[in-house]
């Protein structure tokens, strides 16, 4: 009912006063013809009272809860048993098995250049050849000096025959006959010192014909036809072997008992690969140094690999995976499924349709997988949704994966 308007000469302020106390009034009269009570006035929550509720929904008896809220949908895989092999990645370099540095035996002057820079050799290839005309002079004089000797014990050996023969009809003496056997042993003395004095010059004349000392590529040539070299001094060229080549790598100290096995065995593999792509090359472990190194906890290894197409070049940086071990027969699990609780890692399985923690523990990981304990072989392990589950939550559907 509306109020009438002020009289003139009254103040608003009591008035709205008065008229409130008014209206007051006629609700509470109202309220008590009509046998209403007053609604109750709820308490504001608090800090303690959430906190309260929060943890009731935490404790076992929320899994009541968990089983009247509507159901969730999932996705799960099952537990696999099989083999997991245990991967080491690493950083590398290429070096080569076997890189030698040609040198001449002799000093002399360069003939001739058999080869040509970046060309692949084979073991005992003509590389170079050197001034001879010394040496073979030489082993001509001996080859002459050696020849003399030789007539010289043929003449003897005649003498000593003829010699014996008198002896026979007592026309020498027996001293006779000895000095021609003696002049015998001589001249065959001589003839040997000859020969070995020929095969000595024969050395610095083979000298001159450099060959390969293995099978690789040819670096840069240092010399020319023409060229004084100096003997175990002057590097005429730099053959590296390519085919197979080494991949040196550090291993941590963890994995040492791992490499040492591999290298006892020959089942660990070790791949390289370049860092611009390209197929990885499968080796073997061939070498574990015999000292870890303090500052970083590393041993260094090496492992020898094929390389038929010359992919990888010495000093190359290679990306390195290394096999350490391999786990038979386990449970392995998508790393994605494992959930990091307070009390350690946990799983949700679906069991009747229904979710169930599984606490379980990590032996292994691999990748996107994980090899556990604590699981059987077939469970189905929720995948993807897992955070909206709790203990005793309904699967509405289930994605198998």
């Amino acid at each position: 009912m509306p109020f009438p308007p002020l009289p003139p000469g009254v103040a608003p302020e009591p008035f709205a006063r008065a008229r409130h106390a008014a209206a007051a009034l006629l609700l509470g009269a109202a309220a008590l013809l009509g046998g209403c009570k007053p609604a109750p006035v709820e308490a504001p929550a608090t800090p303690a009272s959430s906190a309260a509720a929060s943890a009731a929904s935490a404790l076992p008896g929320a899994a009541g809860a968990a089983a009247s809220a509507p159901p969730v949908s999932v996705t799960t895989v099952p537990v696999a048993r099989r083999k997991l092999p245990l991967r080491l990645e690493s950083s590398g370099t290429v070096v080569p098995v076997m890189t030698v540095d040609v040198r001449p035996q002799v000093t002399s002057v360069v003939r001739s250049v058999l080869v040509k820079e970046g060309q692949f050799v084979r073991a005992g290839e003509p590389l170079f050849t050197l001034d001879a005309a010394a040496d073979e002079a030489n082993v001509a004089r001996l080859k002459a000096q050696l020849a003399r000797d030789e007539a010289a014990l043929a003449d003897a050996e005649r003498q000593y025959a003829r010699s014996r023969e008198l002896q026979a009809q007592n026309f020498v003496a027996q001293g006779a006959v000895d000095t021609a056997r003696t002049l015998v042993q001589t001249q065959a003395a001589t003839v040997a010192a000859s020969r070995a004095a020929l095969d000595a010059a024969r050395v610095p004349l083979g000298y001159a014909r450099i060959q390969a000392p293995s099978a690789g590529r040819v670096g840069a040539i240092n010399v020319y036809p023409g060229s004084s070299v100096q003997a175990n001094a002057t590097t005429l060229v730099t053959i590296t072997q390519l085919d197979p080549v080494d991949v040196a790598f550090t291993v941590p100290q963890r994995h040492l008992a791992d490499a040492l096995a591999a290298l006892r065995g020959s089942g660990t593999v070790v791949e390289a690969a370049l860092p611009e792509g390209g197929a990885a090359l499968a080796g073997r472990l061939v070498f574990v140094d015999n000292a870890i190194d303090a500052a970083s906890g590393t041993v260094k290894v090496k492992a020898r690999l094929p390389n038929p197409a010359n992919r990888l070049w010495p000093g190359a940086f290679v990306r390195v995976t290394f096999t350490v071990r391999t786990l038979e027969n386990a449970l392995v699990i998508p790393q994605a499924a494992i959930v990091q609780s307070a009390r350690g890692p946990i799983v949700y399985v679906v069991e009747d349709g229904r979710a169930a923690l599984r606490p379980l523990r990590v032996l292994a990981t691999e990748g996107e997988d994980a090899a556990v304990e604590g699981l059987q072989s077939g469970d189905r392990v929720v995948l993807d949704g897992r955070q909206n589950l709790r203990p005793g939550s309904r699967v509405l559907r289930e994605g198998l994966r």
